[in-house]
């Protein structure tokens, strides 16, 4: 180690605390040890403070395992941005979608700021999003709406309800399980615990409504008898009963999609669609936009006069 040499200073985990003229002659007066850390490391340490319980915590979870997996456990103070990259490439052998690669990046990024400002490690690289395709979004029609739900049905007469209340809300399975009464009110309901931190409200069509009476009148909330993984057994037996089964986006979020669907195409604008569906920013609403067909009716109007003059 070498007093002139800054680099390999810090390569030895090891920061000034005091440094001067007097230092360099009569060498190092302070030094302290900069202690390391793996990606789970970290994780224990501010999982509960970054995240809250519940589904998207359990995801983050499995994201951080999944990158400290690939570096084997390995233990640093400095993440320099090699490191990063050939992260993001190991992913991508792995068969992850840029889209899912952004997300796992992101639960990195989000805890890594947490250590830096924490002082757990001595710098921040840069995290680049990856350039995301526009994917097909599925979205169930009404006669497949019909069969699948008549069959989650027959298995459980509360999953069949909560199905109702999702498709005509739009909220997430997560959003209306964790409903209590005190969040329905005035043919309204109101979700405060959401992925994006921010509460809204949004009115409730007539069966919605009437999806939230039966054995929930005597529970917390009008589906707090149920919980995810029971609904989404249910739900995957009923797909396959009517033939969907290796379909893999028939998953309940694409309830949350056929609403914001059908809305656009019922002439609701984005910006309504992206209060009601509670979407932080404009552009996750505008992977619909392309359904709002009737806005362009009035472009062949337009192209057939000019023809005939022409």
């Amino acid at each position: 180690m070498k007093l002139d040499d800054g680099n390999s200073l810090w390569k030895e985990g090891i920061s000034f605390t005091s440094y001067s003229s007097q230092t360099a002659d009569y060498g190092l007066s302070k030094l302290k040890k900069v202690e390391a850390f793996s990606i789970a490391d970290l994780f224990s340490l501010y999982k509960d403070i970054l995240w809250d319980d519940g589904n998207h915590k359990y995801n983050v979870s499995s994201f951080v395992g999944e990158l400290d997996e690939i570096l084997l456990g390995e233990r640093f103070s400095v993440l320099d941005q090699d490191t990063v990259d050939g992260l993001i490439g190991k992913l991508r052998e792995r068969g992850n979608s840029n889209a899912t690669i952004n997300r796992k990046m992101a639960a990195l990024s989000k805890l890594l700021r947490k250590a830096y400002k924490m002082g757990n490690i001595h710098n921040l690289p840069e995290f680049r999003r990856q350039k995301e395709r526009a994917g097909r979004i599925r979205f169930l029609d009404r006669e497949e709406e019909e069969r699948l739900f008549l069959a989650v049905k027959a298995r459980c007469e509360n999953s069949y309800r909560l199905c109702i209340f999702l498709v005509d809300t739009g909220c997430r399975l997560g959003e209306a399980i964790g409903l209590i009464w005190n969040d329905v009110h005035d043919h309204r309901v109101s979700f405060w615990i959401t992925k994006s931190g921010r509460s809204r409200t949004v009115p409730l069509t007539g069966r919605a409504l009437e999806s939230l009476s039966g054995e929930g009148a005597r529970k917390k909330g009008p589906f707090s008898m149920l919980n995810q993984a029971n609904f989404r057994a249910i739900w995957n037996d009923a797909k396959a009963e009517i033939g969907l089964g290796t379909d893999k986006q028939v998953v309940p979020h694409i309830l949350r999609h056929t609403c914001a669907s059908r809305l656009v195409q019922g002439g609701i604008d984005i910006r309504r669609v992206q209060m009601w569906l509670g979407h932080q920013t404009l552009q996750m609403t505008m992977r619909y936009a392309h359904l709002a067909t009737n806005d362009l009716d009035s472009c062949v109007v337009v192209l057939e006069r000019k023809s005939r003059t022409a």
